[in-house]
């Protein structure tokens, strides 16, 4: 094998901000330092600066650009429409119901509202990690005053029914909010028409070619909701404190460019995500994780049996691929993942877990030298294990 390669597969975890948006970024960085909140004319033209983004980030989205807030990122956005709406309707009732697969940005904040008083519905998945919209019909009570369900799984790539959960949410008259962090750039969004049932929806900048520390949160107008935090007069009044210009900016730019050629984007994603499915499956022992079918299109999870994760994942960064277990957010944990427990991973399986997620950092390189070294790693590792037991010495 010859020298090795750098091959970035980690991208639901962070990507890296593209050229186009960094020289965007640049001048505020360098020029533009004035606060937008100031009168005089280097303020002015930030506070510009901040309100052309916004609308980028409307466009993108089909809103109206008085519904973008600006947050520090998809952590922020999720506590904030998790508590902002609970705290906001307390007096209307205290039952929320979110599911066992969210990103624990939503579950922390639910666990969090239960020493609080609240009461918090967390709805099964199926073996594919999908929820069952007729089961979140019968979780709805009298009291319940949020639900919030993501709306792609960052671990295991499934893309849940949106849309049906949505019209039920609807028909209660209960906000619904997406955690949408993973699917910006790969799904298209119009909250007018086809998303007019989601009245909150998180982001986060560095999941598509943007900056880190920025996201944001669409609320749609006449939704309750508390302040996120209080201080200035910014954002409304909603969220305070000066605006990360740098960063809305870079933001502004990274979502014109992440939503504007998004079907053709896919097609090159998918074929290589596939070519990268069946060669990985011929490896015994292996099960892919989440939906088949219904999934983000540079997802992959599998199971590998009879390895651990953690072992898997140096051996690679050895060989120069990046790549992770789960969510980035939980690593350092020796607890299995709780996405793959919720769909059934036994646990024993769940601590062998690789996620693969491919994006523009990618090339058709790149999947054969994930394949020429993977098998090796693998079979190296299961040498190693006190359970494995290969095919030939099974048969004796």
């Amino acid at each position: 094998m010859g020298e090795n390669r750098f091959v970035y597969m980690d991208h639901a975890a962070t990507t890296f901000t593209k050229p186009e948006v960094a020289e965007a970024m640049l001048p505020f960085v360098k020029e533009h330092f004035g606060n937008p909140s100031s009168l005089y004319s280097i303020g002015r033209e930030n506070k510009e600066a901040v309100e052309t983004a916004r609308e980028q980030l409307a466009r993108a989205l089909g809103a109206d650009p008085k519904e973008i807030y600006f947050t520090s990122g998809g952590t922020e956005s999720d506590n904030w429409a998790v508590k902002g709406t609970a705290f906001a309707r307390r007096k209307k009732g205290k039952h929320i119901i979110t599911t066992s697969i969210e990103h624990h940005a939503v579950l922390y904040p639910c666990e969090y509202l239960e020493t609080q008083g609240f009461e918090v519905t967390y709805l099964p998945v199926d073996r594919h990690g999908l929820i069952e919209p007729a089961e979140l019909e019968t979780a709805i009570r009298k009291d319940t005053i949020l639900i919030s369900v993501m709306y792609a799984n960052n671990e295991i790539g499934t893309i849940e029914p949106i849309q049906k959960m949505g019209e039920i949410a609807k028909e209660h008259e209960i906000p619904f909010h997406t955690d949408a962090v993973q699917v910006i750039g790969t799904i298209p969004l119009n909250m007018k028409h086809m998303h007019r049932n989601i009245d909150m929806l998180s982001l986060s900048s560095h999941k598509f070619y943007g900056p880190k520390g920025i996201g944001a949160l669409y609320i749609k107008e006449g939704t309750e909701i508390d302040s996120c935090m209080h201080g200035g007069g910014q954002e409304r009044r909603k969220r305070a404190g000066t605006e990360n210009i740098t960063g809305i900016v870079g933001m502004g730019k990274a979502i014109e460019i992440a939503t504007k050629n998004i079907e053709s984007h896919n097609e090159k994603i998918i074929k290589m995500r596939d070519r990268l499915l069946g060669e990985v499956l011929q490896i015994p022992h292996c099960e892919l994780n989440g939906h088949p079918e219904k999934r983000l299109a540079g997802n992959l999870n599998f199971s590998f049996e009879y390895i651990e994760g953690e072992s898997l994942l140096l051996m690679l960064d050895q060989m120069g691929i990046c790549s992770s277990t789960g969510s980035a957010c939980s690593s350092g944990s020796l607890e299995p993942s709780h996405v793959l427990k919720a769909i059934g991973v036994p646990p024993e399986i769940a601590q062998g877990s690789l996620r693969l997620t491919l994006g523009d950092a990618n090339s058709e390189e790149d999947i054969d030298y994930v394949l020429e070294v993977l098998p090796g790693i693998v079979e190296k590792l299961r040498a190693m294990s006190p359970f494995y037991k290969p095919a030939k010495e099974c048969e004796k």
